[in-house]
């Protein structure tokens, strides 16, 4: 056997792993945010929308009461479902780091920063979604154009 075969003998080796190494990226990427819309669906949309004790507390501490609490509940809970539609996850992405921005600065600012980290732990993922699904932002704008 020569050498020069043994590259090509080993090619679709390579591209058998990458090609492996892709599809893990692509599963972990979606487990991800299945985690993320359970997490903002239930944990997080969910006490808001029901009138939980704790969340009425604060929206009353923060000044918005129940309306901006039912606002902030839906708005979550919409981002959730968004984030498991294909066509809709980067946008989805982009719009709960957006809320998250806001749940910091009042963290900060009303809540003397006591759970401040969470929303900035919960942009990490966010912000590599909206990256690694950027694709589905122009399949949006073409269906937003079809309808136009």
């Amino acid at each position: 056997m020569s050498e020069t075969a043994a590259p090509v003998a080993s090619a679709p080796v390579i591209a058998e792993s990458a090609a492996a190494r892709g599809r893990r990226a692509r599963i972990a990427l979606r487990t991800v945010q299945v985690l993320l819309a359970l997490f903002y669906g239930l944990a997080s949309a969910l006490p808001k929308l029901i009138g939980n004790s704790y969340a009425v507390d604060a929206f009353d501490k923060i000044g918005w009461g129940s309306t901006g609490m039912y606002i902030i509940g839906a708005l979550e809970l919409a981002g959730a479902v968004a984030l498991l539609i294909p066509v809709l996850q980067s946008v989805a992405a982009v719009a709960l780091s957006g809320l998250m921005v806001g749940a910091f600065v009042v963290q900060t600012t009303v809540f003397d920063g006591e759970n401040a980290a969470t929303p900035l732990i919960l942009i990490l993922p966010l912000a590599l979604i909206a990256w690694a699904r950027r694709g589905s932002n122009t399949d949006l704008l073409r269906l937003v154009r079809r309808r136009a």
